[in-house]
């Protein structure tokens, strides 16, 4: 047990610590919303090239391995990024360079970009694919409320094959909130099954933690297909409590169980009051995993401290006076 546990510290040492900076702008990108922006297609398809929607609808990604140099174009039709067979460029005398730079507006644009002024590339990368915030694809308006889906818009975002033009292709649409409540209900629900299965038959807490650290390791694996990385945290927690299938002392238990719900399940809770998830795959499984972390991670630390009180020895019991 002594080497598991260490070979669980160096795993999160290893995740954790070249992670840090990238996860401090993690907020900006995979974020719940509702809503759900799509890629229908391109408007003149080209071998090599593709295009698809990353981080929950944040970003769009072009993949360019057609060894041709694809331009995407700004909002007044000016050079914005190129993406070349040698890497990524970016033009710094472009207003979308500076407005892209967040989900919701950028910064401010330096008097220097101007769209009519000849393109200044800096590379920014020796990929060939390239993310960037869009704001035609996202909606910057009033919010839309309402428990309908509705369509709010066809977007196109322009490129340029040396002389030819074509367009990205997709819509953007509202998707109402999920019920939140049957979500937190069924969780407080598995929390207390949990706590009475692993109460009536102890060697079911193994079993019950591991497919608990699965569920949440599944939905790591769901967030990085869709672009958003690897969640440092949550994979922790999900090896921590697919641990406990080692029979640990009940003080692990109790650890295990409350890394995963407080940290792969209360705070990933924002998926509740969202349709669109950060994850690839239906957003049902995301709150499944989430529900799953919390209800199962409280059950199992609920668990843990039971055991910690019942091997703690009673105290004598007090002389008789004579």
């Amino acid at each position: 047990m002594t080497r598991l546990l260490l070979a669980i510290l160096a795993t999160a040492v290893a995740i954790l610590l070249p992670a840090g900076p990238a996860f401090a702008h993690a907020g900006d990108t995979t974020s719940v919303s509702h809503y759900r922006v799509a890629v229908t297609g391109l408007s003149a398809p080209l071998d090599g090239l593709s295009v698809r929607v990353v981080e929950g609808g944040a970003r769009l990604e072009l993949s360019n391995t057609s060894g041709r140099t694809i331009e995407i174009l700004g909002y007044s039709g000016e050079p914005h990024l190129e993406v070349r067979p040698d890497g990524t460029w970016e033009n710094v005398n472009s207003p979308a360079t500076y407005v892209n730079q967040t989900r919701t507006g950028g910064t401010a644009v330096p008097p220097a970009a101007n769209p009519t002024s000849a393109p200044a590339w800096r590379r920014v990368s020796d990929d060939t694919t390239v993310r960037w915030h869009d704001q035609r694809t996202q909606w910057n308006e009033a919010p839309w409320t309402g428990d309908r889906p509705h369509r709010l818009r066809e977007w196109v975002v322009p490129l340029r094959d040396q002389v030819r033009t074509f367009d990205i292709q997709g819509t953007l649409d509202y998707q109402p909130p999920p019920r939140a409540w049957a979500w937190w209900t069924g969780a407080a629900v598995l929390g207390a099954a949990v706590t009475l299965l692993t109460t009536r038959w102890p060697r079911s807490a193994g079993p019950v933690a591991v497919a608990a650290g699965l569920t949440t390791l599944g939905y790591v694996v769901a967030g990085a297909l869709d672009g958003g990385g690897w969640a440092g945290v949550p994979i922790v927690a999900g090896l921590l409590a697919c641990a406990a299938a080692y029979r640990p002392p009940p003080f692990y238990l109790t650890l295990a169980g409350f890394v995963l719900a407080a940290f792969a399940g209360f705070g990933s809770a924002d998926v509740f009051f969202a349709a669109v998830v950060p994850s690839a795959g239906p957003g049902w499984f995301a709150r499944l995993a989430v529900a799953t972390a919390i209800g199962a991670g409280a059950g199992l630390a609920l668990t843990g401290i039971l055991r910690l009180r019942a091997a703690v020895p009673s105290p004598p019991p007090a002389p008789i006076p004579a």
